[in-house]
């Protein structure tokens, strides 16, 4: 059941994609060859299918959930929630990684896909103590690839974004926590050498499969999935300070100058993050001029979108809609037409 499950996954993603991102080669979703190719590697566990009272057949399969099964999670976190600009800061670690885990997986899967095998007993037993260091070692590397996407997820929580598409916030609390709860999946059967926990993992994890699927794959959950929580923050003070309105309304203007006149706005990544740096001036006083003076970040910056689309329109009569979303500062249509939608609520 494991099996067909990630066979399914993996045919699903190779064939299944939004037509928009599909002409643009963009996705939100991880790479759809990377996932492919992850829940392709379960084909490595037929000798196991094939003849389950195999010893060789057995130490793959109870070897193989602990020892990548975090690498997984892990590559995958980091892909699809550093989808824009960050994962590419993890590339060489998850490389690091995915070579420990070839470099301990090949001893077992050559050991049971060869008819004679390849190890004795004492070898299985030193291997199995390479396969324990490995899997530890992955645990290190997605709790790495959690740690970033809880720093990711602050971010988002702190309207440090002004495109929804740059960091699916909400997606992101749903699933982040998901190789904790894995774990107790992933250890009964090896830590007790059990086919009848096997068995039950098998199971539990193919349900774990399809829940994934029906998560991430279907084109009328993407909206839900990108969808950012009114992150607003309105700062009020109770009494007018002469100082600090006059620091706010200086603030404002270096921020128009930065955003409007400089045309920031046209980066579809602009975060808070790059305001304060420009203006070299705390978060605070930032987040406070944009409420007191344009409502908000994402608004002020959307409002400067929509009506360079607009203007783009007009001045390009040819252009498609989806190219004046892209010249006006969205990562594509859908996210202009979000934005718009939210904008005259």
């Amino acid at each position: 059941m494991y099996i067909t499950t990630c066979w399914m996954f993996a045919a699903v993603r190779w064939f299944h994609t939004c037509r928009a991102p599909k002409e643009r080669r963009r996705y939100i979703w991880p790479d759809r060859k990377l996932q492919c190719l992850l829940y392709s590697c379960a084909t490595l566990l037929l000798p196991y299918i094939s003849n389950p009272t195999d010893a060789a057949a057995w130490d793959l399969m109870k070897c193989y959930f602990p020892a990548t099964y975090y690498f997984y999670c892990g590559v995958l976190l980091l892909c699809f929630f550093g989808s824009v600009k960050q994962w590419s800061q993890w590339k060489s670690v998850s490389w690091i990684a995915a070579i420990f885990v070839i470099v301990t997986m090949l001893i077992p899967v050559l050991n049971a896909w060869m008819p004679t095998g390849i190890l004795s007993a004492n070898g299985l037993r030193i291997w199995h103590k390479v396969v324990l260091v490995e899997s530890i070692t992955m645990v290190v590397y997605v709790m790495l690839a959690m740690w970033q996407v809880k720093r990711w997820m602050d971010e988002a929580r702190d309207a440090n974004y002004s495109n929804p598409d740059d960091f699916p916030a909400d997606y992101a609390r749903r699933v982040w926590i998901f190789p904790i709860v894995l774990t107790p999946l992933i250890w009964p059967a090896y830590i007790f050498d059990s086919p009848r926990l096997m068995a039950v993992q098998n199971v539990l994890l193919a349900v774990s499969n399809v829940w994934l699927l029906i998560t991430v794959m279907p084109v009328w959950r993407r909206k839900t999935i990108l969808a950012l929580p009114d992150t607003d923050q309105t700062q009020d003070s109770d009494e007018a300070d002469p100082e600090r309105e006059e620091l706010i309304a200086q603030t404002a203007l270096e921020i128009e100058v930065y955003i409007r006149d400089q045309q920031a706005y046209l980066n579809p990544h602009l975060k808070i993050d790059d305001v304060v740096d420009h203006c070299q001036l705390s978060r605070s006083y930032i987040s406070l001029t944009f409420s007191r003076r344009f409502t908000s970040f994402a608004h002020y910056v959307n409002s400067l979108r929509l009506a360079h689309f607009d203007q783009y329109m007009a001045q390009h009569p040819n252009e498609t809609k989806e190219s004046a979303a892209l010249a006006s500062g969205y990562s594509s249509y859908n996210s202009y037409y979000r934005a718009k939608q939210k904008m005259e609520r």
